[in-house]
């Protein structure tokens, strides 16, 4: 950051108050250039801070963070929920979407509610249909069909082509930072993997079943009854994915828009879930390439 932090802000601020202005012209192609220099200079800030990666202490983070929150004109009802959050991640459990509901936020004044809206903004009359919904990840914003399968496909190729020549001694080197080793990070694909293949056969099964919140990264530093071979934890991932691409290859298009209740997102569909662990698994490979590289995995 080459500027004070209140010309910093102030910049930011303009930045989205032009682009809103520009959309209201019919100008939003530049509005997306303004936005994306406000996004991009927020995340640039963010990721420059040592934050605790122990999840007792980041919800203590969280919960000291709500005071700043107290400070703002910011909803009642929404620091309720991230203080509710915050307590059941320090007990070692996900929020669900009851107690952690999600957000809608007025895209032309930023009034925010914690209910889907039924009637147009209080504050400045915007349409209901334009609030912003705020989902817990970019994931559940699915692929159509087509893609999630290409991607579902290529992944465990790709996977397989940086691992090529590596050996136990690769995939067992611990990173500097404490972090997963690759071993835990194919673990944890092939875990992820079940947990999808599981779901989209009930999925296509029974009418809108309850999908359970799982606490699928904590079991990848379990190594209980794995393979001591890395490689054919690898070789078990593929093989499994083969299965259910085949069978999601077999399936009536309609099927893609049957629903389960999520625990932890609510109300979902076969082809958000396939293109919420497509995109997950991805996120994964710029891991495994540091690791390789020598350096951790974060």
């Amino acid at each position: 950051m080459n500027t004070n932090q209140n010309e910093w802000a102030d910049t930011i601020v303009l930045a989205c108050a032009l682009a809103g202005r520009l959309e209201e012209a019919g100008q939003y192609n530049i509005a997306k250039l303004l936005r994306a220099a406000a996004d991009s200079q927020l995340r640039q800030a963010a990721y420059s801070l040592d934050l605790p990666e122990d999840k007792k202490a980041l919800a203590g983070e969280v919960m000291s963070f709500v005071g700043a929150l107290n400070r703002l004109d910011v909803s009642g009802d929404l620091i309720t929920a991230i203080q509710t959050g915050a307590m059941r991640m320090s007990e070692g459990h996900l929020p669900q979407i009851r107690e952690t509901p999600t957000p809608y936020v007025c895209r032309s004044c930023g009034f925010l509610t914690m209910l889907k809206p039924r009637t147009s903004c209080p504050n400045c009359g915007a349409w209901k249909d334009t609030f912003k919904r705020f989902r817990p990840v970019y994931w559940l914003d699915a692929f159509d069909p087509y893609t999630s399968l290409e991607k579902l496909r290529r992944t465990p190729l790709e996977i397989t082509r940086m691992l090529s020549g590596r050996d136990e001694a690769d995939f067992n080197r611990a990173p500097e930072n404490g972090g997963w080793t690759i071993r835990n990070i194919l673990s944890h694909l092939l875990d992820a993997q079940g947990v999808l293949n599981f779901r989209v056969n009930l999925m296509l099964t029974q009418e809108n079943p309850e999908l359970k919140s799982l606490a699928v990264f904590d079991w990848a530093i379990n190594d209980q009854e794995r393979p001591a071979d890395t490689l054919e934890i690898l070789a078990t991932y593929r093989d499994s994915r083969q299965e259910m691409l085949a069978r999601l290859g077999s399936i009536p298009l309609a099927d893609w828009w049957l629903t389960a209740l999520h625990q932890e997102f609510g109300s979902v569909t076969v082809r958000q879930q396939v293109s919420y662990f497509a995109l997950h698994e991805i996120s994964h490979l710029p891991s495994i390439a540091r690791l390789l590289e020598g350096g951790s995995a974060n």
